[in-house]
């Protein structure tokens, strides 16, 4: 991957929402061939990971742009070499996560409970932003266990905005670090949207996305009458044709809108790439089996491609031919 030296200009009115083993760079590329706007954020990738790890864990496709890294970590100094390795190769965005509640991510001191310590969030922020260019943003709840009360989420981000922190990504609901798992965490409690939107209207001059259970465009659009943008999680991912009409819906662009067929085809060439260089077809196919959604024949196309696209030596024939078996539907 060649340096990025034009840095992208970030329209933050749509974003994909991190997702581990969901958000790589193959799911990325599949997003912006359907959205040039949305913004599109990494996997979270552990400070650890990248200093320690032996594997490229920055590595990213110059077509993914505008593209953050989600940076998951407590310690300042680690942070801000992991951020400045990120803007040197190019990304337009770093992210701490203070949202993730797992146990391992807890038992790492970072995710969601750092919202209980926002003076060290607030040192995190500074670290990176003391050396780098790029926006330095923080993805959050709304609270946590028992500290969920407005005055506990407004000095959070009185605290880290205080650092230089001007970009949130609220998601609406707080979160119990213990006694649910990820995935509850996901649906337990209920959302609260009003109180994104109060921050907003307390907090005018911060730029705040929301994030949490949005299924539509149309819901997209409500909330942008309260924030600055939406953040979408496992719909974009479930769904991901509904990626293609954000930005004639939601940013105001006057181009054709692609076809599925279309998105196929242009996903095409990078899938025989990475066959060339040696990969499988079921590390990429694995995220596109969403894209007939809703169509007739998606059930056959879906298991058309999962059942053919693992075996060794499967190529874009599989692709060819799940298609055609719609068809016969």
């Amino acid at each position: 991957m060649s340096l990025n030296t034009m840095p992208s200009t970030i329209n933050r009115t749509f974003s994909i929402a991190p997702m581990l083993d969901w958000t790589d760079r193959h799911y990325r590329y599949f997003a912006r061939l359907m959205s040039a706007q949305a913004l599109l954020y990494t996997e979270m990738v552990t400070t650890g990971a990248i200093i320690h790890g032996k594997g490229d864990y920055l590595a990213y496709n110059d077509e993914e742009h505008p593209l953050a890294l989600q940076l998951g970590g407590s310690n300042a100094v680690d942070l801000a070499t992991c951020a400045k390795l990120a803007a040197e190769r190019g990304y337009d965005e770093i992210n701490l996560n203070v949202g993730c509640p797992s146990d391992r991510v807890q038992n790492g001191r970072f995710g969601a409970c750092l919202m209980a310590e926002p003076e060290l969030v607030a040192q995190c922020v500074e670290a990176m932003r003391a050396v780098v260019d790029i926006p330095v943003t923080v993805k959050t709840r709304i609270g946590i266990d028992e500290q969920d009360s407005y005055e506990f989420l407004t000095q959070f981000i009185d605290t880290v905005s205080a650092a230089g922190c001007d970009t949130f990504i609220i998601h609406a609901r707080k979160a119990w670090l213990q006694g649910l798992s990820p995935k509850e965490n996901r649906e337990i409690p209920e959302l609260d949207y009003p109180r994104v939107y109060q921050l907003k209207r307390d907090y005018p001059h911060l730029n705040l996305s929301l994030n949490g259970g949005v299924k539509t465009l149309t819901q997209c659009a409500e909330h942008l009458a309260h924030v600055d943008g939406v953040m979408v999680g496992r719909e974009a991912y479930q769904n991901p044709y509904m990626l293609a009409q954000v930005d004639q819906r939601l940013c105001g662009e006057d181009k054709p809108v692609l076809s599925r067929d279309a998105v196929l085809e242009k996903m095409i060439p990078y899938i025989e790439k990475h066959l060339q260089d040696g990969g499988r077809l079921n590390h990429i196919t694995r995220h596109i089996t969403g894209l007939y959604q809703g169509e007739v024949g998606s059930r056959a196309w879906r298991r058309y491609v999962s059942e053919n696209a693992h075996k060794p030596g499967a190529g874009i024939e599989v692709l060819h031919q799940a298609r055609a078996s719609m068809d016969l539907k």
